[in-house]
């Protein structure tokens, strides 16, 4: 008796960023995202200036200002995520963009460094519930098929931010002046809030799972005696899921990496190449347009290789990178180096923030997307903080030497342990 065999679907092909940009929710958050991080650009190069050439304050003052950012998000990301997935993401998103405009109004009135790291936190309070929020729409508005080109569309706005971006900020500061840097990025954010105010967003998986349960269809509302354990569950969520660790190790890596490399860049062009400003410059901008073609290389070329793959290939890019740098003290291997860098960052960043939202349940998003921004911000201000002992203790060639030997074992690493076994159901 014959045995008529099943026939399996083959899954549907990626999305294209044109077809990812047709659907209406994306569309939008994607400008959102356009008009607040350019924004952004306006108020920080409008602040560095001010720092700079009117207060003539010293380079760790500006050190300070970006911890001063990045310190709320890597410590508060875990417990805002657990709200994330209570609130309602329309109203979160709002409230977090017209929360940070009014921020953006108080700088207009701020004189001393301390006012203006106080203004930075704050704005980082709110960042901190909008960026999982943010992910969570973006998870339930686009198909599993199409989140690599979703992501990379939303990471493109900000590496191509990095090389556009202070280049206009400088042109706009220059005539107008900071005020208008100032009003700008809150413009930019009253902007992403109306177009926000016009989506539809839901979480209907979350839903579905709920009445499947035996629910009303609407997600269960909790009290704060709650709050603990929701924050455990996304934890262990994390930990007990290997694939999904790895790639969150990776990306922390990488945000590693660029945290040391930022603050590091300029020593080593002035004492390894005793080169100039313009070359650091040159140097500083290289990493951005890599993030760049890095991007769209991923949805020219990468759309059938798996998100693991090129997360390996992210990692063994950037420890390429930094060994250019480290051995070849030369301008044009500066250049080469960090453009290696930028494009195996992009290797990283988006197809693990595709990985992430493709293996977390959407009852956890918020959870989860917060923990990992939370992780990845806490490696960036690890980096920065690091940055300058390390280069004192082993100088700044031997710390890109340690960088690229940590990646290529994290790498291994994940091959060997953190990768599903043939047979092994992955986990869930």
């Amino acid at each position: 008796m014959s045995v008529t065999p099943v026939q399996v679907d083959a899954a549907p092909p990626s999305l294209s960023f044109k077809e990812v940009l047709a659907i209406p929710v994306m569309r939008r958050l994607w400008i959102g995202q356009l008009i607040s991080a350019f924004g952004d650009f306006l108020a920080l190069f409008a602040v560095i200036n001010y720092f700079t050439y009117e207060l003539k304050l010293p380079a760790d003052k500006m050190t300070t200002l970006q911890i001063a950012y990045l310190l709320p998000i890597a410590v508060l990301g875990v417990l805002a995520g657990v709200f994330v997935d209570r609130w309602p993401l329309k109203q979160t998103m709002i409230v977090s963009d017209l929360s940070r405009a009014g921020l953006c109004v108080l700088l207009l009135w701020q004189k001393t460094p301390l006012q203006f790291y106080l203004v930075f936190a704050a704005m980082s309070v709110f960042s901190s519930f909008f960026g999982p929020a943010q992910g969570v729409a973006i998870r339930s508005a686009v198909p599993v098929h199409g989140l690599r080109s979703a992501n990379a569309l939303m990471q493109q706005v900000m590496f191509g931010m990095r090389i556009v971006g202070p280049g206009i900020a400088g042109v706009l500061y220059k005539v107008f002046g900071a005020r208008l840097c100032y009003w700008g990025d809150a413009v930019s954010f009253v902007c992403s809030a109306a177009l926000i105010a016009s989506l539809v967003l839901t979480r209907p998986v979350a839903a579905a799972l709920n009445a499947a349960e035996g629910g009303d269809g609407q997600v269960e509302a909790k009290g704060l005696g709650s709050i603990l354990p929701d924050m455990r569950q996304g934890i262990s969520f994390i930990l007990h899921h290997a694939g999904l660790l790895f790639v969150i190790l990776a990306l922390a890596s990488g945000m590693f990496v660029i945290g040391c490399f930022g603050p590091l860049i300029a020593v080593y062009v002035r004492d390894s190449i005793h080169g100039s400003t313009g070359l650091y410059s040159a140097a500083s901008a290289m990493i951005g347009l890599g993030m760049f073609v890095g991007v769209n290389l991923l949805n020219a070329f990468g759309k059938k290789i798996p998100n693991t793959v090129l997360v390996y290939g992210g990692l063994g890019g950037i420890a390429a990178g930094l060994a250019v740098l480290a051995g070849l003290p030369f301008a044009w291997a500066t250049i080469v180096g960090d453009l290696m860098i930028g494009i195996a960052v992009a290797g990283i960043v988006v197809p693990a923030n595709t990985l992430i939202q493709q293996e977390t349940p959407a009852e956890l998003m918020g959870r989860v997307g917060s923990s990992v921004m939370s992780f990845v911000f806490a490696a960036q201000l690890l980096g920065l903080v690091l940055s300058g002992y390390l280069a004192d203790q082993i100088g700044v060639r031997n710390v890109f030497v340690l960088c690229a030997v940590v990646l290529l074992v994290l790498g291994v690493a994940g091959k060997l342990f953190m990768e599903p076994k043939q047979g092994e159901p992955v986990a869930a």
